[in-house]
């Protein structure tokens, strides 16, 4: 994969900007993700690191979002050059795009500690249709949730938030310094994680993310601070920040969903109502009342009929319907608000 040279960092002041894409497409139900496997042996944290974690940790094991450099004389804007590394690798023509954020936490890099100067990621969220990889970047489409289990509440409470996650969140609450700083963990516990009296957020992707990184029960927690052994981490770590990058991403959907009609862009041009609820469920990892669903759509104006039946799952066929897009400009600010809670 192409990256960052050495001596693209040339001093302690120096900056150089990359760009990251969470690529985001529903196949089969499911939430997928584009990642590449062709990482540099520096973007693993190095695999003396890794080895020191007892880790089998490897370039063919890490997985990261499509990224690269962005070069001001190759590339005339941001959102160019991130379509121009994605294009390279993973051959893939990007719609609907929108930046996320700037993430440059001194020493998100190890790089920077061994050349000096900073790396910044620019991170971008694309929707798109799952479509077979090919490029230069070993490309490949993953269920998101493989690097977040406890976001999918489609059959319940995921088990590992009550095996794993919630003993080991507690044990961190109980070890802080002063009554004060318990009762303050045991607080945001509960409004990441809900409680009998808060109710679980589906938006707030990345600030569970940080509080497992916070509490060390994460891969990337022990990697960044060098430490011989890691926790046992049952989800799946990425290279540097990209898991970050990645929850930031998640959250930033999921909320969208509620009040811009972006669903449309990840499922066909025709649809079942079935198909469009799944994709949401999908999204938002939270199953959804088939009947007030259906109606908030209908009511949206944002689908209209095709007239035409369908049987796409083997059941009774059900009409297809195609997304107005005429009628975007008139509801930009409200979209359709689509019922995304859990029942």
């Amino acid at each position: 994969m192409s990256g960052f040279s050495a001596s693209s960092i040339e001093n302690e002041g120096s900056v150089q900007i990359g760009l990251t894409a969470v690529i985001v497409a529903v196949t089969d139900a499911e939430p997928r993700i584009l990642v590449v496997r062709r990482v540099d042996h520096a973007l693993a944290s190095t695999e003396e690191g890794a080895a020191r974690q007892g880790e089998a940790l490897s370039e063919n094991t890490l997985e990261a979002l499509p990224y690269g450099p962005f070069y001001p004389g190759r590339h005339r804007t941001l959102d160019m050059g991130l379509r121009s590394w994605v294009e390279e690798q993973a051959e893939l023509d990007l719609g609907y795009v929108e930046q996320l954020y700037t993430f440059g936490d001194r020493g998100r890099d190890p790089r920077e500690r061994e050349l000096g100067g900073r790396i910044l990621s620019i991170g971008y969220l694309a929707l798109a249709q799952e479509a077979k990889p090919a490029g230069a970047g070993e490309a490949l489409w993953q269920n998101w949730y493989r690097y977040f289990p406890w976001e999918d509440w489609r059959d319940g409470k995921p088990g590992i938030i009550t095996q794993e996650l919630e003993p080991g969140l507690e044990e961190w609450a109980a070890k802080a310094e002063s009554p004060s700083e318990i009762r303050e963990r045991f607080a945001r516990i509960d409004a990441c994680f809900g409680s009998e009296e808060v109710r679980w957020n589906e938006d707030r992707v990345l600030e569970r993310y940080e509080l497992l990184y916070e509490a060390g029960l994460v891969t990337e927690a022990a990697r960044d601070q060098d430490l011989k052994t890691g926790p046992n981490d049952p989800s799946h770590a990425m290279v540097l920040d990209h898991r970050r990058i990645l929850a930031t991403a998640m959250g930033r959907l999921r909320g969208k969903l509620k009040y811009r009609p972006v669903v449309f862009e990840l499922v066909p041009p025709t649809f079942t109502l079935f198909e469009l609820q799944k994709a949401v469920e999908a999204i938002t990892g939270n199953l959804l009342h088939k009947q007030n669903f259906r109606r908030m759509v209908e009511k949206s104006g944002l689908v209209e009929g095709t007239g035409k039946f369908e049987s796409r799952t083997g059941g009774r066929p059900a009409e297809t319907f195609r997304y107005v897009r005429d009628i975007l400009a008139e509801r930009l600010t409200a979209g359709p608000r689509l019922p995304v809670g859990r029942r």
